[in-house]
């Protein structure tokens, strides 16, 4: 029997969740509680008096982030959005809850939400791979390459074994009509990831 259209959608949507949740970012595994550990917190670059968010309040907000990450796990898209939503108003500089928020908005195609979560996430860890590649992918949603390219430029200088930011950073470029940063991109992105297929397509696509 076919599946019921509307459930085929949300379906689809918990399943490209759970992708982005596990994608290899910087040759491992993404764990969302990486960024959760009180003493790996990062802090923001612009802080409010510490006494204003309190270590309960920051405890408390993480429990719900890392409930938030199963749930989205799981596929429960709103339950897990529900979750974050309050473990960033306990904590406003709870990267993982704005991280995880980021790509439930992206899954839902709720590009500009996604891009401000990210945008929040970059300025607290702007080290980090994820939240640039992140905000990428939903600038190359809404057409705007020339945001992705910036975004997927520093993404590789912070991680050059960043096989899914070269792949990303080919398609910016190939969409801006630089077909030799864009090869190179590809070949870059092959090279960390032989089976990256479509990394492969974009290679011939431009002429690598």
């Amino acid at each position: 029997m076919a599946m019921p259209a509307p459930f085929s959608r949300a379906a689809r949507r918990s399943a490209a969740l759970v992708a982005l949740l596990a994608i290899p970012l910087g040759g491992c595994s993404f764990d969302l509680g990486s960024w959760g550990a009180d003493s790996q917190k990062p802090q923001p670059v612009v802080q409010t008096p510490s006494d204003n968010i309190s270590a309960r309040s920051v405890n408390d907000s993480q429990g719900y982030a890392t409930r938030g990450q199963v749930l989205a796990k799981s596929g429960k898209n709103e339950e897990a959005l529900a979750e974050f939503d309050r473990a960033i108003a306990l904590d406003p500089y709870n990267v993982q809850a704005l991280y995880g928020r980021g790509l439930i908005h992206q899954a839902e195609k709720q590009y500009q939400q996604a891009i401000e979560d990210f945008s929040a996430a970059n300025g607290l860890t702007p080290q980090k791979v994820e939240p640039l590649l992140g905000r990428a992918t939903s600038y190359l949603a809404i057409d705007k390459a020339k945001e992705a390219a910036a975004d997927l430029d520093e993404a590789v200088q912070a991680d050059p074994n960043s096989a899914p930011a070269w792949s990303a950073r080919g398609q910016a470029y190939e969409r801006l009509g630089d077909k030799a940063k864009a090869a190179a991109s590809y070949g870059r992105a092959i090279a960390l990831r032989p089976r990256d297929e479509a990394a492969r397509s974009g290679l011939a696509r431009t002429g690598g």
